[in-house]
């Protein structure tokens, strides 16, 4: 049975991160390549947020889609974008009226995957459930391959929705910590799982942001003005390796550039 890869990388974080996109994606799909490339890119815009151009820059780069999380909206600009058919995916999981939606399906090779997108919703916004949104996306569905972003604060929470989707989704991987965490695994009934992939950002900071207004924040408990650290960007992504067939996936790696 032949495999296809899909490779996503994690919240990329101001300008550090797109210059990373630019300096090493190429190189990445060259060494893994992958049918899919999937970007979340919620942080892309001075660290909130993602504007139009922005999200050409991404997909000009090299994605087949990008994924977003609670800083969808922080940029006014995007609304109009994401009711256009290009492939970007904000939460399902808010209330109806809301520019764009949280799912669209990528094709190449044959294969059809659908990308969807759902926010947590412990110590984050009041979202809908997105235990409930994710089973009314599945409903329907005609393709197998189903990729789950979920942008999502707690550990539980996201483990809780990798083992929701196991056996309906080809992969649940997490966003929003910045940290990639060591538990990448394929459960038991074929869905690729990581709680978090981290972010594709500054590395010689605190999750992106100049460490020193974080350190201040800490200390004094003071208001900061957060802003992107002025640090050279690494990459860190997953790949994912799934059965053109089943859309059960077999292996997934965790990878991380740029930072030799």
């Amino acid at each position: 049975m032949s495999n296809y890869r899909i490779l996503f990388l994690g919240d990329v974080v101001g300008k550090p991160g797109r210059t990373a996109i630019q300096n090493w994606l190429s190189t990445i799909q060259a060494t893994y390549n992958p049918l899919f490339t999937i970007i979340n890119g919620e942080n892309s815009a001075g660290g909130v947020g993602i504007t139009p151009d922005i999200a050409d820059e991404l997909l000009d780069a090299g994605a087949d889609a990008i994924t977003l999380g609670n800083h969808a909206f922080n940029k006014r600009e995007i609304s109009d974008y994401l009711n256009t058919q290009r492939p970007i995916v904000r939460p399902s999981n808010m209330p109806k009226g809301v520019p764009g939606t949280g799912l669209k399906t990528i094709g190449k090779d044959g294969i059809r995957l659908a990308v969807m997108n759902l926010c947590g919703r412990v110590f984050m916004d009041n979202y809908d459930d997105p235990f409930a949104e994710v089973d009314r996306l599945f409903e329907g569905l005609e393709t197998p391959h189903r990729f789950v972003d979920f942008h999502g604060e707690a550990t539980s929470e996201k483990i809780a929705m990798g083992w929701h989707c196991n056996g309906r989704a080809t992969a649940v991987v997490g966003t929003h910590t910045h940290v990639q965490t060591a538990d990448e695994r394929i459960l038991p009934k074929g869905t690729a799982y990581i709680t978090d992939v981290g972010m594709c950002g500054p590395m010689n900071s605190i999750l992106g942001v100049d460490r020193e207004i974080i350190l201040r924040r800490f200390r004094t408990t003071l208001p900061q003005r957060f802003e992107v650290a002025n640090e050279p960007g690494v990459i860190c992504g997953v790949v994912i390796s799934v059965e053109r067939d089943t859309g059960r996936a077999n292996k997934i790696e965790r990878i991380r550039f740029g930072d030799e």
